[in-house]
């Protein structure tokens, strides 16, 4: 399976809510979903997130959210790696199999 992982922690110091912030009218994640959505080339586009209000904003937009991320995984010191990482063990540990994913 190929999926896509886009990264969308609830706590945003610098700018407060800023992926579901409005611009141009649709939440600033929406257009992360969207393009990779429209490459055509993933058999999944994953939001990982711990904020349920951004879950619901990205599913209305096409994304699979299978899971919240853990408070551990969305403080101010993870790197992308490790959210990416975590994601990838939760559906291998579902029985999937992950060939490629990209962020």
């Amino acid at each position: 399976m190929i999926i896509a992982v886009i990264p969308a922690r609830g706590g945003s110091k610098r700018i407060p809510r800023k992926n579901i912030k409005l611009f141009l009218g649709k939440p600033i994640i929406a257009y992360s979903i969207d393009a990779a959505i429209k490459t055509g080339i993933f058999d999944k586009v994953i939001v990982s997130t711990d904020s349920d209000e951004i879950a619901t904003i990205a599913k209305e937009y096409g994304a699979d959210v299978p899971f919240v991320r853990p408070a551990v995984l969305s403080d101010d010191f993870r790197g992308t790696t490790e959210v990416i990482a975590h994601t990838i063990k939760r559906f291998q540990e579902k029985g999937d199999q992950i060939d490629l994913a990209c962020c």
